[in-house]
């Protein structure tokens, strides 16, 4: 983990804030859930798409996009918003993507989907006519990160934000095991692999 760190500090500037509110936080890699309290100063080492990963007292925490503004920062916006006319099949498809690619490893400054992380993307008839349920399968970097449960749920709510979605159901699978031969060559070349 610790190297990973260093991976942050030579990609991104950290910057120092003070929590205008307690705030609901996960412990990385863990994924216990704990209270950072108002007052506090946190460094920001990661923030993408409204997800935060910041480090207190040597660790590291992932904080949700709905509540940035207790890091002083505003939401982000949801990028399907201003979309007021029926879709494609193809167009959901990509917003669905569009929307995966907003979803990052705590620990990694890369999108879920350029760590080649998300394995399978379906989508199936909804319930309503141009509806669509999603079905994901995705691993994570490591099997014992605890971290798989708040990132799922990251990407379920980013992608049932997409207009004509119904359901989303992402299954954390194993097989086959990541590996950095996933990356894509834009993730390798911001990490320095290329």
């Amino acid at each position: 983990m610790r190297d990973k760190y260093f991976i942050w500090a030579a990609m991104n500037k950290p910057q120092q804030v003070t929590l205008v509110r307690d705030v609901e936080a996960a412990l990385v890699p863990v994924g216990q859930k704990v209270t950072l309290k108002k007052g506090q100063t946190v460094t920001i080492v990661q923030a993408h798409a409204g997800t935060c990963t910041v480090a207190v007292d040597g660790n590291l925490f992932w904080i949700d996009c709905k509540d940035a503004d207790a890091l002083g920062l505003s939401p982000a916006e949801n990028p399907c918003a201003q979309i007021h006319h029926k879709l494609t099949q193809e167009e959901v498809e990509q917003l669905v993507w569009k929307q995966l690619k907003n979803c990052y490893d705590p620990e990694i400054p890369i999108n879920i989907v350029d760590l080649g992380l998300v394995y399978e993307c379906k989508l199936t008839p909804g319930e309503c006519p141009d509806t669509y349920n999603v079905h994901i399968k995705m691993t994570l970097t490591a099997p014992g990160c605890g971290m798989g449960p708040w990132i799922a749920n990251d990407v379920r709510e980013k992608v049932l934000q997409v207009p004509q979605v119904h359901d989303v159901t992402v299954d954390l699978v194993w097989d086959p095991p990541w590996s950095q031969d996933r990356l894509s060559d834009a993730a390798k070349l911001q990490l320095g692999l290329l």
